[in-house]
């Protein structure tokens, strides 16, 4: 049987797949530069395999694709689906939907009197002093405004107007538009008329209908109601995808990876659980990899061929109620997670007095330059550049047709011509691998930044955690931006390079569910909250299937009344063991408490966490003597430390428990790159 955890990126899609059958580990075998195999204990192998997200010459879905060259299927030979017992998945496609604004046409029916109130949203300008404010784009196309009111207290003001709700959806519906959002006020606690409207939505024909109280049931209608529009959004163009790979994978157990570091089933997977689903796959996989390590206080890094992505782990997988994600408002748990565009595809600039490192991104097609397809200037480049990088290492799998190494001569011609440029410019003569090393300096210091955010500007020491860097170009800077932090351990995961996909694998069933309640905390309210969490536990179990091993998590999300900054602690029966754990975390994050001021439940959560059957980790164990240090395939040059400097290269496979390498050095697997710098 074969398992297969696979995470969509931008760039690269990466496969992890586990297996007990001979035959397909017989035959990958014969491919030792585009399959790694480790074997594990108990008669089964890990497969890692990587491969272009975006390569249309060549297919159509990467993951698919993917299962097809592990299974050295042909293009028109069907998947031999009785062979695959499960596939677990992240995907950017709902992602880039929302960043492209490429979602589905939506119809907002609103309460009459609030049309424009999503397109006023809060005010707030993260710009201060842009002159010229352009607003996001707006996700639904039209707007109906109905005529109906419930009050705070539950009291129907205006009754739901059938007629015209029907009138005005039939003519919406008649122009095209098949994904409805319905948004009323205070329906959080008072659905009843949200569920009326549905109806009538549903006997139009609407296929996609998200109504505010399944969708975020908790208080402030804007966030509210962005959060359901964004799920009328992106939904059908998720359902879509997800139908196309269950069509090729008829009758096998399908999975995805949910924002919130859960897994999901294929059917349940919704637009709003989905913004994250690649990044989330990465920081399941680096904790639960450090924990197994014998690490609890975990900075996760991401570092991908489009972005970096930054978590910070305490014990417990860190979650935002509120967040924005690509100019859109979101109201629904999802992991913490920082996120820059800074890059292995980030573009490199000169813009007449300064080096400019991004925001955009050279993605897969083109890439970087030394892709062979005639892309800028990246990342990428500048360690090709600096000698971090070495085509013999990495796989052959560029040019237009796939089958051809990176490319370091254009990297050098283009690094020549900018030096001369900058030179030209400002009269500055650096060398060319002084500019590369100075485009870099500035990328580390950008990601660096993105850590202090999560960690020291929030009063965690980071000297005292592990950085666990993955991604595939997480290696190449690992010792650049512990160095910049004080951090003194980094952990690189044998599958390091495609952990964010090795995290779908080690992932457990979540569903979380979320209840509003907005009154003081008090002893009096303790009964209730017992009884809210109770009903939302068994709408969390509604979506799972019974097992024997499962978890229940139980959080409040509390805060000073007067103020808007939440902070969430677990629940307890004891009024008092809450308000310590609010106050020595609100210590902690703002450096003061207001013991004269009393304590809102903003709102609580249910988190029902089932076990799955997770890989184990492959066992090493060292048969050289402890005295004889591994032998470096060949000495290169890497430009470091202002100098070059002669730098062995070894194979990571040839490495043993217990092995010293001091910097520089240079380990090289097949799927990433890892770079030793001095004094490491």
């Amino acid at each position: 049987m074969l398992k297969v955890f696979a995470d969509r990126g931008g760039t690269f899609t990466d496969i992890v797949a586990v297996t007990n059958n001979q035959a397909i580990i017989d035959r990958l075998y014969q491919y030792p530069q585009r399959f790694l195999i480790v074997p594990l204990p108990n008669q089964q192998w890990v497969i890692v395999y990587k491969l272009l997200s975006e390569n249309p010459e060549q297919y159509q879905d990467a993951a698919i694709q993917g299962i097809r060259d592990i299974l050295a299927l042909a293009e028109a030979q069907p998947l031999p689906t009785e062979t695959i017992e499960v596939v677990k998945m992240g995907t950017t496609v709902a992602t880039n939907a929302l960043l492209e604004r490429k979602g589905d046409r939506v119809v907002l029916l609103i309460t009459k009197g609030f049309k424009d109130a999503l397109r006023i949203g809060y005010q707030n300008r993260p710009d201060i002093f842009a002159r010229e404010i352009i607003l996001p784009t707006l996700l639904y196309e039209q707007v109906i405004e109905a005529e109906e009111r419930y009050d705070a207290q539950g009291n129907q003001l205006v009754p739901l107007n059938l007629e015209q709700v029907q009138n005005d959806l039939q003519t919406v519906y008649n122009q095209g538009i098949r994904s409805c959002a319905i948004v009323f006020m205070h329906s959080y606690r008072y659905p009843h008329h949200e569920q009326q409207a549905a109806k009538i939505a549903q006997d139009i024909g609407f296929s996609q209908i998200s109504v505010s109280h399944q969708v975020s049931p908790l208080m402030k209608l804007v966030s509210r109601g962005d959060t359901t529009v964004v799920d009328a959004y992106l939904t059908p163009i998720l359902r879509r995808y997800v139908d196309q790979v269950a069509s090729q994978l008829p009758g096998v157990r399908i999975m995805f990876m949910k924002s919130d570091g859960g897994l999901v089933a294929a059917e349940q997977f919704q637009g709003k659980d989905s913004i994250l689903s690649g990044p989330a796959g990465g920081i399941v996989g680096a904790v639960q990899t450090s924990k197994r390590a014998g690490f609890e206080l975990v900075i996760t890094f991401d570092m991908g061929g489009t972005s970096t992505d930054v978590a910070h782990f305490k014990g417990e997988y860190e979650r935002q109620l509120d967040s924005e994600i690509a100019g859109a408002r979101m109201r629904v748990p999802v992991l913490a997670i920082n996120t820059i565009a800074a890059g292995g595809g980030s573009i490199l600039f000169f813009d007449g007095s300064s080096y400019r490192v991004g925001p955009e991104s050279a993605g897969s097609n083109p890439g970087p330059a030394c892709y062979r397809r005639g892309g800028p200037l990246a990342v990428t480049d500048a360690n090709v550049m600096l000698g971090k990088i070495h085509p013999q290492y990495f796989p052959s799998v560029f040019g237009t047709d796939g089958n051809l190494p990176l490319d370091p001569d254009i990297v050098i011609q283009k690094f020549t011509q900018l030096a001369q440029e900058i030179t030209t410019v400002t009269g500055d003569t650096r060398t060319p691998e002084q500019v590369a090393a100075g485009f870099m300096a500035i990328a580390v210091e950008n990601m660096a930044n993105a850590i202090k955010k999560i960690s020291l500007q929030r009063g965690y020491d980071v000297t005292q955690y592990v950085l666990c860097c993955f991604g595939g170009a997480g290696g190449q800077v690992a010792c650049l931006i512990a160095d910049t932090l004080g951090m003194k351990t980094i952990l690189l995961h044998p599958y390091a390079g495609v952990l964010s996909a090795y995290g779908m694998g080690l992932a457990d069933i979540r569903a979380i569910r979320e209840g509003g309640v907005e009154q003081t905390l008090t002893s009096e309210l303790i009964p209730q909250l017992v009884q809210l969490m109770a009903a939302l536990e068994i709408q969390a179990r509604n979506e799972q299937t019974k097992v024997e091993e499962e978890e229940i998590v139980r959080k409040v999300n509390l805060k000073y009344k007067g103020t808007n900054s939440t902070l969430t602690v677990d629940f307890a029966l004891d009024v008092a063991e809450m308000q310590q754990a609010f106050a020595i975390e609100h210590k902690s994050r703002y450096g003061f408490i207001q013991k004269e001021k009393d304590l809102i439940v903003e709102s609580v959560s249910v988190e029902v966490i089932q076990k799955m059957d997770t890989p184990e980790e492959p066992v090493m164990t060292r048969t050289r003597a402890l005295n004889k240090a591994p032998t470096p395939v060949e000495t290169v040059q890497m430009f470091t430390v202002e100098q070059w400097q002669d730098t062995p290269v070894y194979q990571r496979e040839d490495l043993e428990p217990e092995d010293r390498i001091i910097g520089p050095a240079i380990i090289v697997e097949k799927i990433s790159t890892i770079v030793v710098e001095p004094d490491w």
